[in-house]
């Protein structure tokens, strides 16, 4: 029958001491790196090997305890395993390594009960502050627990203003979609756009109708037709529009699920993209927009971006740099590839 190989005793800095013949207090000061206090380099030296040899690593908890700071942030999500939340903890992860912080992430699962232990088990872990990100831009409710740290909202905002945020600029993405089309020659431009009240569909709308009045072109509201955010909402949509006395000879979905769903409209009347049809999306879904044939040129929501802005302002307020602005808004980039 086979042993099950015993747990190691953690190495301490008594066991340091011993090893390198020096007071546990000159261990403290070495593995502290309290520069403050003049030792030989002999005795940095002999403690340094010693810890090596031994395999010690500083108890995290306790160091945090006795130095009120972690080196910790905490990042709660609702599905950390969505492509776009994936997204937002690299950008933030990243950034938070160039100042030498380290992220603890912890899943919202959508439940208010579960957010509020997963806020709770970070603020246990002691991290330095908090960031509060979704995977769709909208007004939230952010737990109590939440005041007790600095927290910074991302891809989101509190309907009170009590929380600094970071949100894409949709009405620029909007905008500069359109005037794509634009600079492309189209006059005609139909806009398939996400459920009405939503922020993306109010900031995206904005955006299509500032570029055209700009253009000197006249608001059609029967070029303007809700997809829903779906595939299936897309087609249907795109339906109504070509099927229109005049159609629009381009397309600007304000997703790219729904410009999947326009392709396939467009091509059952036996029209070309972008030669007959020119469709631009919204968000840059890689498994769709750089897989559609021809490549969706689409305009790309800044996940990483809105990340690494999160902790920026998070780590200013930890450190007690001013913060004036309350909500900072990212460039949504657009990407070429060959639908226009």
């Amino acid at each position: 029958m086979s042993r099950q190989t015993p747990h190691r005793r953690p190495v301490t800095m008594k066991d340091v001491a011993a090893a390198a013949g020096v007071s546990r207090t000159a261990v403290s000061l070495v593995l502290n790196d309290r520069r403050s206090v003049t030792l030989a380099d002999d005795t940095r030296d002999r403690v340094l090997a010693a810890a090596a040899e031994l395999g010690y690593r500083p108890n995290a908890g306790a160091r945090a305890l006795a130095q009120q700071r972690s080196d910790w942030y905490g990042l709660v999500t609702e599905i950390v395993t969505a492509p776009f939340a994936v997204d937002i903890i690299k950008g933030a992860q990243d950034r938070a390594l160039l100042s030498d912080k380290h992220l603890l992430i912890a899943s919202s699962e959508s439940d208010p009960d579960a957010e509020n232990a997963a806020i709770e088990r970070l603020l246990e872990q002691r991290v330095e502050g908090i960031i509060y990100a979704t995977t769709w831009h909208r007004p939230v409710v952010v737990p109590e627990l939440a005041r007790e740290v600095p927290t910074v909202l991302v891809n989101c905002f509190d309907a009170e203003g009590r929380f600094p945020a970071v949100v894409p600029d949709e009405r620029t993405g909007g905008r500069r979609a359109t005037e794509r089309l634009l600079a492309a020659g189209h006059r005609r431009i139909g806009f398939v756009n996400l459920d009405p009240d939503i922020p993306a569909a109010v900031g995206r709308r904005q955006g299509y109708h500032e570029a055209l009045r700009d253009a000197g072109i006249r608001i059609d509201e029967a070029l303007e037709l809700s997809g829903h955010a779906t595939a299936d909402g897309g087609f249907t949509a795109a339906e109504a529009l070509l099927d229109l006395a005049d159609p629009p000879t381009a397309l600007f979905c304000a997703n790219d699920r729904m410009a999947m769903g326009a392709y396939d409209a467009i091509k059952e009347r036996g029209l070309k993209i972008p030669h007959d049809v020119a469709v631009i999306g919204f968000d840059n879904q890689e498994l769709i927009a750089a897989y559609l044939r021809p490549g969706l040129t689409t305009v790309a929501l800044p996940f990483d971006e809105m990340g690494a802005r999160g902790v920026d302002i998070l780590a200013a307020i930890t450190a007690g740099q001013p913060t004036d602005t309350r909500t900072v808004t990212v460039d949504c980039p657009l990407l070429e590839r060959s639908s226009v």
